[in-house]
């Protein structure tokens, strides 16, 4: 997906609030001009007129008089000692003047480090709040997090309309920058749960940045265009013209498109680019504008009309880089690749895929959407017999893969489908030996084919051994009685019976013991434990007695945990029903383990593996062998 702008700006969040500055980090800042530079305005030296022009500011000046003079008289205010500067200012010029520092952080701690000792010293729960916010936002890491569990503390009993609810939304984003994004969304909820009592405009904001964590971070995007929908009817309701709103109406308009490209509904991606481009032009959002040319030039790409795509990330790009946007150039880069791909120019695909990994050698950002390209490379590299270059972009891509599996879950299917990590291993190995191979002595390859050799055989015979065991195992499971009720009845007949000689180890009335026996077997019987949430206090509730006694009851007669017991009736039922159905022997693992009681493939095929030493998967193919046998015999019968 491509970067959200309101992320690509910066690590905290875009608020309209009296500590970030108004209307969002796009508004330009007079960094270079503090409030004694004003003073200028009051003397006949320099009139100068302002002209804003995008992240800069042009100086016009209409008159020169004693300009000497002046350099002087601005010399000796700036020479000021620091700390006396700040002595005496109000908790609003304290904080205006840490905004004209941007990009000063020296002079920003120096401000921000003044509010926060002047709300202390007159201690101002509020303001002590806003200060150790100030400081946070100029911090990292951990030191940032202390500043803003300070201002959590300071404010969670204020019932504030911005505070706490800003301290753990930007809590949140510095957890998201450690990848820690369960911690991450735990504050973001925090923070929605407190604005949506008092701040509907932060409401709305914390739940967009759920929605694009969810979204660029985790791969749920279907989670997450819930809840740009919601964001979308809230602004859809506000004057989306006025500075206040508009930066965020397109926030979420640019997410919409985005989701939608995500998910290939190309026509609605389509609308939102379009409804966005519109409303950028008329915001004179340049940045934004161009990132909605991109997001549709990328939708051209799902919808395969590739020269327009090309044309429209061309037209995109040349802004994107302007912006110093290198997310999104990544991004126009990895659409290029693919639209020449399309088109069949291999080598411009591969040009554009190989700037996609210079700025990862830069950023060491990417998301799991843009790694296909280096698999396009190590093919595109392998048929030239360019073994440098494939091992180059092989071993790059499978350092993307060990950085970002533990946070894309995503990744690892896209690497189990597309390239299966086991080949990448011993590809990657291969081409290291061939490389070596190719720059030393034959002998070395002698000794190393040898050692290939003793491995292969090794693992030929692990794999017999395995193979042998496997067999036996289904054949044993082959020849145990189908008849499992008689069998059960007959076992629980002999369970009651002994009951009585095993009242005394268990402490259980003997009656007692013989009704809990008497109802396990009807449960058995009709396949109670078939019930996914079945629990030994739900069944110790239809039993009408006692959790325990019925733990204890099982433990004793049948031998078993209550878990083990539940389990091994549902695998010997799913035994049965395999060899009896032939069509249950083509449903998927995961729909089997619902048919049998289990919650996911994974419980399933453990419990399976337990009772009979082998994996559901290998039981069924065999099962499928035997048929294919008997059948073939039929037909040569018949014959």
């Amino acid at each position: 997906m491509l970067t959200n702008v309101a992320y690509r700006n910066s690590g905290i969040p875009i608020l309209n609030s009296g500590i970030l500055p108004k209307n969002n980090l796009k508004l330009l800042k007079i960094n270079t001009l503090n409030k004694f530079n004003f003073i200028t305005f009051h003397f006949s030296f320099l009139a100068i007129n302002y002209t804003f022009v995008r992240n800069q500011i042009v100086m016009i000046p209409y008159m020169r008089y004693n300009l000497n003079f002046l350099l002087l008289f601005t010399a000796l205010l700036c020479a000021q000692n620091p700390k006396k500067a700040t002595v005496g200012l109000s908790y609003k010029e304290l904080k205006d003047t840490f905004w004209n520092n941007e990009g000063n952080k020296k002079k920003q701690f120096e401000y921000a480090n003044a509010f926060y000792n002047k709300a202390k010293s007159e201690n101002n729960p509020i303001e002590k709040a806003r200060g150790a916010y100030l400081i946070s936002l100029i911090s990292t890491n951990e030191v940032a997090i202390k500043y803003l569990d300070s201002s959590i503390s300071y404010s969670k009993n204020l019932n504030d309309s911005k505070y706490p609810a800003y301290a753990y939304s930007s809590k949140a984003y510095v957890l998201k920058s450690q990848s820690k994004y369960k911690e991450a969304i735990d504050n973001f909820l925090i923070a929605e749960s407190i604005a949506k009592k008092n701040n509907p405009d932060f409401y709305y904001e914390v739940k967009f940045s759920i929605a694009v964590l969810r979204s660029e971070e985790l791969g749920e995007i279907s989670e997450a265009l819930q809840l740009y929908k919601e964001c979308f009817g809230y602004y859809k309701g506000k004057d989306v013209k006025n500075q206040k709103y508009s930066y965020a109406y397109q926030d979420v308009l640019f997410a919409l498109a985005d989701a939608y490209k995500a998910l290939h509904q190309t026509d609605s991606a389509t609308y939102y680019n379009k409804l966005g481009y519109r409303e950028s032009k008329l915001t004179k959002d340049y940045g934004y504008n161009a990132l909605f040319v991109l997001n549709e030039g990328a939708n051209f790409v799902e919808k395969k009309i590739y020269k327009t795509a090309i044309d429209s990330i061309n037209k995109a790009l040349p802004q994107v880089i302007y912006d110093k946007d290198t997310g999104n150039t990544l991004a126009a880069y990895y659409y290029l690749g693919k639209a020449y791909d399309g088109l069949g120019k291999k080598e411009l695909a591969v040009e554009n895929f190989v700037k996609v990994d210079s700025i990862y050698d830069k950023t060491k950002k990417i998301t799991p959407e843009f790694t296909s390209g280096y698999l396009y490379l190590i093919s595109y590299f392998k048929n030239k017999k360019d073994k440098e270059n494939q091992l180059k972009y092989l071993t790059q891509y499978m350092h993307i893969d060990s950085v970002l599996q533990t946070n894309y879950k995503e990744l690892t299917k896209k690497l189990q489908k597309e390239y299966d990590t086991p080949n990448l291993i011993l590809e990657k190995e291969n081409l290291i030996r061939s490389l070596t191979n190719d720059q030393t002595k034959s002998y070395w390859s002698i000794g190393l084919l040898f050692l290939l050799v003793i491995i292969a055989i090794s693992f030929g015979a692990y794999q017999y051994r395995i193979k042998k065991r496997q067999s036996s195992q289904f054949e044993k499971i082959m020849a145990k009685s189908t008849d499992n009720e008689i069998q059960t009845v007959e076992m629980n007949k002999k369970e009651i019976n002994t009951a009585k000689s095993g009242v005394e180890n268990i402490g259980i009335n003997e009656e007692l013991v013989e009704q809990i026996l008497k109802k396990l077997t009807h449960f058995e019987l009709t396949k109670g434990y078939l019930l996914s949430n079945i629990t030994v206090q739900s069944l110790s509730d239809t039993f009408e007695t006692n959790s325990k006694y019925v733990s204890k009851v099982v433990n004793t007669y049948k031998e078993k945990t209550f878990i083990q017991y539940i389990n091994d009736l549902r695998i010997e039922h799913a035994l049965e029903s395999l060899k009896e159905d032939p069509k249950l022997q083509k449903y998927t693992i995961q729909a089997l383990a619902i048919e049998f009681g289990f919650n996911n493939a994974e419980s399933f095929s453990t419990a399976f593996y337990k009772k009979t030493g082998i994996k559901p998967v290998y039981f069924i193919k065999q099962l499928e062998e035997l048929r294919k046998k008997h059948n073939h015999l039929l037909i040569n019968i018949n014959q």
